[in-house]
C-alpha cells in the first residue's frame, strides 16, 4: 500500500487504533481495509495484528483475535464457551419486549426488509432491537437490496416454529384489526381540532388560472 492510498486521518497509536476499529467491525477485516482505516502501512498493521493476538493469549483473555477467511476478528475464547452458551440461552428464555414484538411483526409481514425500512415505519431506531431478534434466532438475513445495497431480514424457520405455522402466508391478515375508515375520518377531524368537522379543501387553481391572488395581490400560500 502506498502512501497516497492511505486515508487522511490523524496519526493514532496503531494498536489501540486496530482495536477500536475491530470492536465495532460485524464481519472478518481484511489488512487493507485495517491498513486505510488506521492510516499506517499494510506491514505494520500485519505485524501489529499478530503482536496483539499473541498478547491476548499469552494474557489469558476471555477472547482472542483470529485471522479467519482473509480477515481479523475477535471471538470469544473456546474455554470459556459454556459461560457464554448459559448467558445465551437464559437470554431467550426471557420474555420479548413490546419493542421486539411490534418490530418482530413488521419484519414478518414487510420481509424481506431493511433495518432502515423498519425503523422508518415503527418510527424509532430498532439496531439494538434488531440484534436481539437475531440473537434469539427469530431473524435472519435474506441477501442485499439491489438498489441501496443494505442487508435485508427475514424471519427465520425457528420463528415460523414458535407461532406454530409453515409458512409466512398462513400469517393472519391484518386487515381485520386495521380501524374502520370512518374511526380513521373521525380520529383525524379531533386531530386538527374540528370538533369532528371536516375542513374545507385548499383552491386549487387551474393551469389556465394560475395561482389565484387576495385582494391586495398576495399569492395564497400553496
Amino acid at each position: 500500500m502506498t502512501e497516497t492510498e492511505l486515508l487522511a486521518v490523524p496519526v493514532a497509536e496503531l494498536r489501540p487504533a486496530l482495536e477500536a476499529v475491530l470492536m465495532v467491525a460485524d464481519q472478518p477485516l481484511d489488512v487493507t481495509v485495517l491498513a486505510t482505516a488506521v492510516g499506517y502501512p499494510a506491514e505494520e498493521v500485519t505485524d501489529a495484528l499478530e503482536a496483539l493476538a499473541a498478547d491476548y493469549s499469552e494474557q489469558g483473555r476471555g477472547f482472542e483475535l483470529r485471522n479467519v477467511a482473509g480477515g481479523w476478528r475477535y471471538y470469544t475464547r473456546e474455554a470459556y464457551a459454556a459461560v457464554v452458551e448459559g448467558f445465551v440461552l437464559e437470554g431467550q428464555q426471557a420474555r420479548l419486549t413490546q419493542a421486539a414484538l411490534e418490530t418482530l411483526a413488521v419484519v414478518a409481514y414487510k420481509q424481506p426488509v431493511s433495518r432502515a425500512r423498519v425503523s422508518a415505519i415503527r418510527g424509532v431506531n430498532v439496531d439494538g432491537v434488531m440484534r436481539t431478534l437475531l440473537t434469539r434466532g427469530l431473524v435472519e438475513e435474506a441477501g442485499r437490496d439491489g438498489e441501496h445495497g443494505a442487508t435485508l431480514y427475514r424471519t427465520s424457520g425457528y420463528f415460523l416454529e414458535r407461532i406454530g405455522v409453515q409458512s409466512i402466508d398462513e400469517l393472519p391478515e391484518l386487515a381485520p384489526y386495521l380501524p374502520d375508515m370512518d374511526d380513521l375520518e373521525d380520529e383525524l377531524a379531533e386531530m386538527m381540532g374540528g370538533g369532528g368537522a371536516t375542513p374545507e379543501p385548499l383552491p386549487i387553481p387551474t393551469p389556465d388560472e394560475g395561482p389565484s391572488t387576495e385582494p391586495d395581490g398576495g399569492t395564497e400560500p400553496s
